[in-house]
């Protein structure tokens, strides 16, 4: 089993969200939260502050923790073809400088505001629907109840 740790920014202004289109080596494209791994000795803090710079081209700030998401991932619907767990740490962010661009030699062909009315009709990672509902809930814990993927939504 595979393992990763990650950083993921969540950005609603004005009704949109700050979304970044990843495209997969195999040239599967979806759309999810700017963010990424942690790297070794890295804060998770810094790695989105990072990430969200390296993936969209803007400057943000970490407004609050939202809260943590794990979860393990079938072999048969894992990318790598692997069972998977991948434990996602949120972050309210909010941008405040920069210009959108695709990532530089990048997975990242690019990164829209998007109004939260229009992300069901998306084909999407799951990390959204994550990031979007501890964003809506705050739970008191951080930890949000698990959000079932289906539909347009892909791990």
């Amino acid at each position: 089993m595979s393992f990763r740790l990650a950083a993921y920014a969540v950005c609603v202004e004005n009704e949109r969200v700050l979304l970044a289109r990843f495209v997969s080596g195999a040239g599967h494209s979806q759309w999810t939260l700017p963010g990424g791994k942690v790297e070794h000795a890295e804060d998770p803090f810094d790695a989105v502050i990072r990430e969200v710079a390296e993936e969209t081209g803007c400057a943000a700030v970490v407004e609050r923790l939202l809260g943590v998401d794990s979860r393990v991932i079938p072999a048969v619907q894992a990318l790598l073809g692997r069972k998977h767990q991948n434990v996602g740490i949120f972050y309210q962010v909010r941008i405040t400088g920069g210009t959108l661009r695709p990532e530089p030699n990048g997975a990242t062909a690019e990164s829209v505001w998007t109004p939260l009315a229009d992300v069901a009709c998306l084909r999407r990672s799951g990390l959204v629907d994550v990031g979007l509902a501890l964003a809506q809930t705050l739970p008191a814990t951080g930890h949000v109840a698990l959000v079932p993927v289906g539909g347009l939504v892909q791990h």
